[in-house]
């Protein structure tokens, strides 16, 4: 108890955003409880309602109370980022260790792909393979995924490279270590801290990505409640009903926020270069 009291005092900033982060996950666990109204369920005598006691944040044009869309959007919007960040830190870290280690051709193999990747827009470049996929929020995670591992390689494999001829791997190698147990007990955990710093910051640029791809339509379709999605419904009530936007753009922001100050006040913990 005492180490944890000490590390809370030395990291306010990380604990403050941990349990804001926290919270949120909390909320999208808990929207049945938390909002009495069923997102998909219409009613059209109510539509384009102001927000009032009885609808915090009024209603949009189907009737369906915004509050509660928005609860269980949260749901929708935290888990496929959450799914996207843990595909690309997984895979493309993976293919950079494999990439860093084994080197010449395997290495030129995954860095030419990589090369390939990024020598195209990343938006448009997924924008192209979620219309060839079709629309749908798996398709749109696909998308992004297939765009976004080139970071995580080309990152985990140029820290894999600055270890890979120290002494103690070395003498690894020498002794007949097997190439799993290099990897595992020296390669993956000198590249962990770096990795997960870059996942946790990612977090909230991937779920503005996949919000993007949902508002042009690649993403998640109706009667979804995903906050990018709920954007392009207000859109065009954007003057007689501005809280169809204003509210799902003041979640995706609030957010996009937490978790990117969250990345950025675990690196403050974990930089070992500030110890």
């Amino acid at each position: 108890m005492g180490k944890i009291k000490e590390f809370i005092r030395k990291n306010k900033q990380f604990t403050l955003f941990a349990i804001l982060a926290l919270g949120l996950i909390a909320v999208a666990i808990l929207a049945p409880v938390l909002t009495k109204y069923d997102p998909y369920q219409a009613n059209l005598g109510g539509a384009l309602q102001a927000p009032s006691a009885e609808h915090w944040f009024g209603t949009d044009k189907l009737g369906r109370d915004l509050f509660t869309r928005i609860i269980y959007g949260s749901r929708v919007s935290l888990a496929a980022s959450l799914t996207v960040v843990a595909i690309i830190f997984v895979g493309g870290s993976l293919l950079g260790v494999i990439a860093g280690y084994f080197g010449k051709a395997v290495d030129t193999v995954i860095m030419r792909l990589s090369d390939m990747m990024i020598s195209f827009p990343g938006m448009v470049l997924a924008i192209a393979v979620a219309g060839i996929l079709g629309a749908s929020i798996r398709n749109a995670i696909i998308a992004i995924a297939i765009v976004s591992w080139t970071k995580y390689a080309r990152m985990s494999r140029s820290l894999v490279l600055k270890i890979r001829h120290v002494d103690y791997v070395s003498a690894a190698v020498v002794t007949g270590s097997k190439v799993s147990y290099i990897l595992r007990k020296y390669m993956i955990p000198n590249i962990l801290p770096t990795m997960v710093i870059t996942a946790a910051t990612d977090i909230g640029g991937m779920m503005l990505e996949l919000a993007g791809l949902s508002f042009l339509g690649f993403g998640a379709q109706a009667p979804t409640p995903e906050w990018g999605l709920m954007l392009n419904e207000g859109r065009v009530f954007m003057q007689n009903a501005p809280w169809m936007m204003i509210f799902p753009g003041l979640a995706i922001f609030v957010t996009v926020v937490i978790f990117n100050l969250l990345g950025d006040s675990l690196r403050d913990v974990m930089d070992v270069r500030d110890e």
